[in-house]
C-alpha cells in the first residue's frame, strides 16, 4: 500500500513537471514568435497570414496595413530578404516603415525557412524562392484593400536577385526596388567579384556532388557553407555555421558587419539561418544552373531602383545589374553606408526615395 502511495505521488509530481515543462515550452514559442528586431509603428497594424505557392508549400508572412486607411484601395509591396533572414528582421522593418507611408506591405519567409513550410529545412531554391514572390502577389492582389494594378516588390540582399527574376516573367509586378542587392547564383557559382578560377568552380561542383552521396547514404541533409571558400592550399573549406559563435580577433570587416547584425541583439532571431546555423550543404547546386539576371531587360518599361551602400562589398552587383537593365532605372548609392547598414539603419535607408519611386512608378505604369 505504501509503495502504491509513493507511485501515485511520483506520477503526480511527474505530471506536474510535464505540465510545467509544456507551459514553459509554450511560453518560449510565444516569446520567439513575438520577437521582432524593430518596434511596430503606431500608424500600422500587423497580422500573421499564410498562402500557398504553386508547389503547394505554405508560405508564412506578416501583413502590415496603414491605420485609418478607410475603404480606399491602396498600393501594395511584397518584401523579403536578406538571404538567410526571417520576416521579423530586416524585411519586417522595411514593411513596417513602408506601411506607415501608405502601402499595404507583406513581409514573408521564403519556403523552407522561418515559419514557412517545406519538409527539408534551410534549403534554398532559386526557382521556388522566385515563385514565392509571385505567390505573394497572388495573395495580396486578392485583398479587398489592395489595388492589384499597383503592386511592387521590395527585396533586400540575397532575395533581390529572386525579386528581379520574378519581375522578368510576371507582369503583374509593376516596379522593383532592391537594397544591398546580391546575385546569389553569381555569388555561389563564381565567388565574390567572380574570383573563382575554373579549377575552383569544378572543385566546388565535385564537393557538392560528393556531399550528395553522403546525404543519400545518411538519409539526412548536412549543413554547410553556401559560399564555399578555399584555404591557402587550395582545398574546399567546410563549416556548419554561416557565422561563428564568437567573433575572432582582427576579423575581416565584412564578417564583422554581418556578425554585428545577426549575432547580437541588434538583429538576432532564433529562426534566422544566419543567426544560428547554415543552409543545407548542397544548396549551391541549383544556383550553378540558375542565372538570375539572364532576362532582366524583360522588366522594362516597368521601373527598377537599385540601392547600394557606398562602402558595401556587394556594391558591384547593383552596378552591374543597373548596366544590364533597360530604362527606366535608378541607381542610388548611399554615402558612407556598408552592405549591412541598409538592413536596419533607418537614418541611412532612403525611405523617402523609395516612397517617391513606388508612387511615381504606379502612376506611370499600368
Amino acid at each position: 500500500m505504501k509503495h502504491l502511495v509513493f507511485m501515485i505521488a511520483a506520477l503526480l509530481i511527474s505530471g506536474q513537471a510535464f505540465s510545467q515543462n509544456s507551459k514553459q515550452q509554450s511560453k518560449n514559442k510565444t516569446k520567439e514568435r513575438e520577437h521582432y528586431t524593430f518596434e511596430l509603428s503606431d500608424q500600422v497594424t500587423r497580422r500573421q497570414v499564410t498562402f500557398k505557392n504553386k508547389y503547394g508549400i505554405t508560405v508564412a508572412a506578416d501583413l502590415y496595413t496603414p491605420k485609418n486607411s478607410g475603404n480606399q484601395k491602396l498600393p501594395a509591396l511584397i518584401v523579403s530578404g536578406p538571404f538567410g533572414a526571417v520576416k521579423e528582421q530586416s524585411s519586417g522593418l522595411y514593411a513596417n516603415e513602408l506601411a506607415a507611408r501608405g502601402f499595404v506591405a507583406l513581409a514573408f519567409d521564403p519556403s523552407f525557412t522561418g515559419e514557412s513550410g517545406g519538409e527539408v529545412r534551410n534549403v534554398a531554391s532559386p526557382e521556388i524562392f522566385t515563385e514565392d514572390f509571385s505567390a505573394a502577389v497572388d495573395y495580396i492582389g486578392l485583398l479587398p484593400s489592395v489595388d492589384r494594378n499597383r503592386i511592387g516588390l521590395m527585396a533586400i540582399c540575397g532575395l533581390s536577385g529572386m525579386a528581379l527574376t520574378a519581375a522578368t516573367s510576371d507582369s503583374r509586378i509593376k516596379a522593383v526596388a532592391t537594397a544591398s542587392m546580391y546575385d546569389m547564383s553569381r555569388s555561389m557559382s563564381r565567388g565574390h567579384k567572380d574570383g573563382y578560377t575554373l579549377e575552383q568552380r569544378k572543385k566546388v561542383v565535385d564537393y557538392l556532388s560528393q556531399q550528395r552521396w553522403a546525404d543519400a547514404e545518411n538519409g539526412s541533409y548536412a549543413v554547410g557553407l553556401h559560399e564555399v571558400p578555399f584555404d591557402k592550399n587550395g582545398n574546399v573549406v567546410k563549416g556548419n555555421r554561416v557565422l561563428p559563435e564568437t567573433l575572432p580577433k582582427n576579423p575581416d570587416p565584412v564578417l564583422a558587419s554581418f556578425f554585428d547584425y545577426y549575432r547580437t541583439p541588434r538583429g538576432f532571431h532564433p529562426r534566422s539561418i544566419n543567426s544560428t546555423t547554415a543552409w543545407t550543404a548542397t544548396t549551391p547546386m541549383a544556383f550553378f544552373s540558375f542565372p538570375m539576371a539572364a532576362n532582366i531587360d524583360m522588366i522594362s518599361p516597368r521601373p527598377v531602383m537599385l540601392i547600394a551602400g557606398e562602402k558595401a562589398h556587394s556594391r558591384y552587383y547593383s552596378e552591374d545589374v543597373y548596366k544590364m537593365a533597360s530604362e527606366p532605372k535608378e541607381l542610388v548609392i548611399v554615402p558612407n553606408a556598408d552592405h549591412v547598414d541598409l538592413y536596419d539603419k533607418k537614418d541611412l535607408i532612403p525611405f523617402d526615395r523609395l516612397e517617391a519611386f513606388f508612387n511615381k512608378s504606379f502612376q506611370e505604369v499600368k
